[in-house]
């Protein structure tokens, strides 16, 4: 059996690292496992590397002059598709096909023309809307009946000028129901319930969660409490691209006025925040590698992940296989990997909610061996096993 993934990274980021990991689930059945993707950190005869740089440069500035993310990338996409042609696959199996490197229309065409069965694991939601990859924070439905006037089209994948929610829309929901054999995958039961109410609905829909490598998240020995001359206080751990927006940095500004004199918060973030941040804010913008930040989930007495959507919240896994309990919103998938003996859960929103949660951590409601035993449950070598039973089964239907 040869099976050919799709997806924007490889083997980097969450979504790469997945598709890195179903591979390796792969070979250990026997099946060939090939891959296409915008941008790999790995060679190999095995792996198609898309135009990046300059082109996927030119792609990104199409969507934000005029919109309908996805249907652009014609000359890479071709190439791309004749190189499928030479490895002739038995199973497509899709992720993130948005990231401004391929065209849905052709990808979607010639698996329509080859018959070729689909395996679709969606990340987000971006698949069964006309613009966006979220939409749970904003409260928007139209995605059930038909997008337009998108509110949200200054969001991922950003576009200044014209609104073509209602015509991608209309476009996505003819190609995405194409395919004679597809069956979708969620990483959640709340993304896979959104999915039935979607034109995506026709498909079967299987929850395989994100799974863990336990070998890479896991406790270890740290000594950044020191170095950070944290060594007096309660760590109260975060992951940010800012101090706003939808991963919910504002809370931490929020949670910063509440903390006692032997509180403080570590924001692990992409770049330096700007503007002034309080005294008991400490900002670490350096690029981490996985044992780095494994020594960060460790060194904290608690982790709090206040972002207002989730597919799953691989961050929150992680933290747990590194022994450190969870306090989070309860926004999207964010359920998936909860326990209340790990962790509380929260309402969106809810400072004071998140506030009372990290006091019930430093009162030791909450064990560090309960928190790896419940992450060892997402072993990624026993969740990614699903996907074996569901390509046996596809081809077989």
């Amino acid at each position: 059996m040869k099976v050919l993934q799709i997806n924007s990274v490889y083997p980097t980021k969450s979504t790469g690292r997945i598709a890195a990991q179903i591979a390796e689930i792969q070979l250990s059945h026997g099946i060939s496992p090939y891959i296409v993707c915008s941008q790999s950190f790995e060679k190999d005869d095995n792996i198609f590397e898309m135009k990046s740089g300059l082109y996927k440069k030119i792609n990104i500035l199409k969507t934000r002059l005029f919109g309908k993310h996805g249907f652009y990338s014609k000359s890479a996409t071709k190439a791309m598709l004749k190189w499928v042609d030479d490895v002739k696959p038995d199973i497509i199996h899709l992720h993130n096909i948005h990231g401004h490197y391929l065209n849905v229309e052709l990808l979607f065409e010639y698996i329509k023309e080859k018959n070729i069965p689909v395996v679709w694991t969606l990340h987000d939601c971006w698949a069964f809307t006309g613009h966006c990859s979220h939409f749970d924070f904003a409260g928007c439905e139209k995605w059930k009946t038909g997008c337009h006037h998108c509110s949200l089209k200054k969001d991922y994948p950003i576009t200044w000028f014209f609104d073509r929610s209602k015509e991608a829309y209309k476009d996505k929901k003819r190609l995405f129901t194409l395919p004679d054999k597809m069956v979708i995958t969620t990483p959640s039961k709340w993304l896979k319930e959104l999915c039935k109410e979607s034109f995506l609905s026709s498909y079967p829909v299987e929850v395989v969660n994100n799974g863990i490598d336990l070998q890479l998240f896991k406790s270890v020995e740290s000594d950044l409490k020191s170095k950070l001359s944290l060594e007096d206080k309660f760590v109260i751990f975060g992951i940010v691209d800012s101090l706003k927006g939808t991963k919910g940095g504002q809370y931490f500004l929020q949670l910063s006025k509440m903390l006692k004199k032997d509180e403080a918060i570590l924001l692990l973030t992409p770049k330096e925040i700007e503007g002034d941040v309080p005294e008991n804010i400490k900002i670490y913008s350096e690029n981490v590698s996985t044992k780095e930040l494994c020594s960060l989930y460790t060194m904290a007495d608690v982790f709090v992940n206040p972002s207002l959507q989730e597919s799953f919240s691989m961050v929150n896994l992680e933290s747990l296989a590194c022994g450190t309990p969870v306090v989070t919103f309860n926004s999207g998938g964010t359920t998936e990997c909860h326990s209340d003996k790990t962790g509380v859960l929260v309402s969106r929103g809810d400072t004071q909610a998140l506030y009372e949660g990290i006091q019930k951590a430093r009162k030791g409601a909450f064990s560090s061996e309960d928190c790896i035993k419940r992450a060892t449950e997402f072993d990624y070598k026993l969740k990614f096993e699903q996907f074996i039973h569901i390509y046996n089964g596809i081809l077989h239907k």
